[in-house]
């Protein structure tokens, strides 16, 4: 009896971390010196709890970093790390701004249940910050006449770098911007907003320009395909560029995202309810065999001494 209420009690802090789960991306993958939101997902029972992110593997040695009990700045972009919990949705937000290659690790979105019962209800999330280059689109197109714009990405020590645009297979045609971090032609702008990404827009465009490009920072380059299609003659020449579907061309992913599941299901609710009621109930019941137990060895001493006394007056 005494040591299946032990096996019980160990049992019990652990349960909520399955049953009554705080759901993240497993991994992200982000530029250095750029920033990085991540969507923390809880379930209804914990709208009101308090949501904190730190940096670590473990509960026991993890660096807080950011809580929603601690007062929150009046301009959250110019903070490092800054926490939003939204109960509506279910979700807390954590962003994290102007990251550096050491940040790279293992952090934990965490609600705090507290009690002795409970442990906290967490999920992890690997980060890697790197440098490179990145393009928000390597695939996009455009009808003849048209520009497309493409939004090259570099991270933050190649801030100052030299920004190039050329045509895959032949350096001749390279682009360079100037010192303004600029380039203007007939058919070919470059503009740089030295904080992380430059702009190379393709204008009048004519059949002869599908192909491979690449844009550079320092010696990092990313390659980019345009497709130009043909003007359709019963149409207006359109001016704006239709992205293609990313495809992984030796560049850096965007971020994962994460999309909430569904709570339309009242059913899923009251599941969810009636799983951490059932682990109250739980508690309550180890907590009434101990006391039972207890009770039960005090009846058994004093059976035991009164036998010994009986035993003594004969």
């Amino acid at each position: 009896m005494p040591q299946l209420f032990v096996l019980t009690l160990s049992l019990i802090p652990w349960i909520p971390a399955f049953l009554c789960r705080v759901t993240t991306v497993d991994e992200f993958a982000v530029l250095e010196g750029r920033s990085l939101t991540v969507p923390c997902h809880y379930e209804p029972q914990y709208a009101s709890y308090v949501k904190y992110w730190c940096q670590g593997r473990t509960r026991e040695f993890c660096t807080s970093l950011a809580r929603t009990d601690e007062p929150r700045s009046a301009n959250p972009a110019d903070d490092k790390v800054s926490i939003f919990d939204d109960p509506v949705q279910l979700l807390f937000t954590v962003t994290m701004n102007d990251l550096k290659v050491e940040a790279s690790g293992w952090y934990m979105c965490g609600v705090e249940i507290g009690g002795v019962w409970s442990a906290d209800a967490v999920a992890f999330t690997n980060i890697k910050v790197i440098h490179g280059m990145s393009v928000v689109n390597s695939r996009l197109s455009g009808e003849e006449g048209s520009s497309v714009a493409v939004e090259c990405l570099y991270s933050e020590r190649y801030r100052e770098s030299e920004k190039k645009w050329c045509r895959s297979g032949n350096r001749s045609t390279c682009l360079l911007t100037d010192s303004e971090g600029s380039y203007e032609g007939a058919s070919v702008a470059i503009k740089d907003d030295r904080t992380g990404a430059f702009t190379v827009t393709l204008k009048k465009l004519q059949m002869g320009d599908t192909g491979w490009y690449w844009c550079s920072a320092g010696q990092q380059q990313i390659a980019v395909h345009v497709l130009v299609t043909q003007r359709p003659s019963t149409t207006a020449v359109s001016m704006t560029s239709t992205p293609i579907p990313n495809e992984s061309f030796a560049q850096l992913p965007p971020p994962k995202h994460i999309t909430k599941e569904s709570w339309t299901s009242h059913g899923h609710i009251l599941e969810s309810l009636l799983v951490c009621s059932s682990l109250m109930l739980l508690v309550g019941l180890a907590i009434l065999a101990r006391k039972m137990w207890k009770l039960h060895t005090v009846a058994d001493n004093k059976a035991s001494f009164g036998n010994m006394e009986g035993q003594a007056e004969g």
